[in-house]
């Protein structure tokens, strides 16, 4: 028997690679009558994710109401959890804890990616990997993999990165999980990530995760006039991008030009970005030595 077609893959794709707006619009045009009520919450969910990494945050809080399936309820959280002051982070994280503490709901994938998403902003790695560990689809085992590249765990990412290889090598997370994996190893394993993205590129259309991940290939090894190229590419695409801010930051630092303009946009529109609170703390060290020493 013929399998039936997977109406969201093409929303998927868009969704993995970045390309946030052509998600937004492909999600209005996948027709509601061919889709299961669990593909129908998974199709909001997407639609709403990716307001949410457009920096909509607002629209997905207003319009997820409170009768609204588990799973966009979670999404609805993160929308909370990433809007701003730290109340709204207390309250997302509070409210998401009975969620995953509720029988009925706490296995859901997605709210699992939810709260693996949101623990590991908060740097509680264990607490996010209580979560994702157990895998159930490719979303989940490519969040281990970040989980564990943020912990500085290698081993355990390429572990999960085999079981995702394991299971579908060709799917666009194992591509950018793998690419992730070998930008972290370095070395020879950065040709092979470029070999990746350059691959993406040519496939989809350009996105600023895929100039991103084309641009750390050229940092890591010295080429920064051209990541610099790819940078700029980015920005013009989303000039709040945080990932294109931060790395122009570096970039413009390593090729002697002022780096100011790009680290205040970055301050401004993701105030809790790495980098930013980096050097926050390198100049809290810096003004502690100046004023011990006068």
């Amino acid at each position: 028997m013929a399998s039936s077609p997977d109406h969201l893959f093409g929303l998927r794709n868009s969704f993995y690679i970045g390309a946030y707006h052509a998600a937004i619009t492909s999600s209005q045009s996948v027709p509601s009558h061919d889709l299961s009520p669990d593909d129908l919450v998974e199709r909001d969910a997407i639609l709403y994710r990716s307001y949410i990494a457009i920096g909509s945050h607002q629209l997905v809080i207003g319009e997820i109401g409170p009768g609204a399936a588990t799973p966009l309820q979670a999404v609805k959280l993160l929308a909370v959890y990433l809007s701003g002051d730290a109340g709204n982070r207390e309250s997302a994280v509070s409210r998401l804890r009975e969620l995953l503490s509720d029988a009925a709901t706490g296995s859901n994938p997605i709210l699992r990616l939810v709260a693996g998403t949101i623990f590991m902003h908060e740097r509680d790695y264990a607490e996010a990997l209580k979560h994702t560990h157990s895998g159930g689809n490719m979303e989940l085992l490519a969040l281990n993999v970040q989980i564990y590249l943020q912990m500085h765990r290698t081993d355990h990412a390429e572990k999960q990165l085999r079981v995702m290889q394991q299971l579908d090598e060709d799917h666009t997370l194992t591509q950018l999980a793998n690419a992730w994996v070998d930008l972290a190893m370095g070395g020879s394993k950065i040709q092979e990530a470029h070999l990746i993205f350059q691959d993406l590129s040519e496939k989809y259309p350009t996105t600023c995760t895929i100039l991103n991940g084309k641009a750390l290939c050229s940092m890591h090894v010295g080429h920064f006039e051209d990541a610099e190229g790819l940078l700029l590419e980015s920005l013009n695409k989303d000039a709040k991008d945080a990932e294109t801010l931060a790395n122009l930051t570096v970039c413009s630092l390593n090729l002697g030009k002022p780096a100011t303009r790009y680290l205040n946009q970055l301050k401004l529109a993701h105030p809790d970005h790495t980098l930013v609170k980096r050097m926050s703390t390198a100049e809290d060290s810096f003004d502690r030595a100046c004023q011990a020493m006068a």
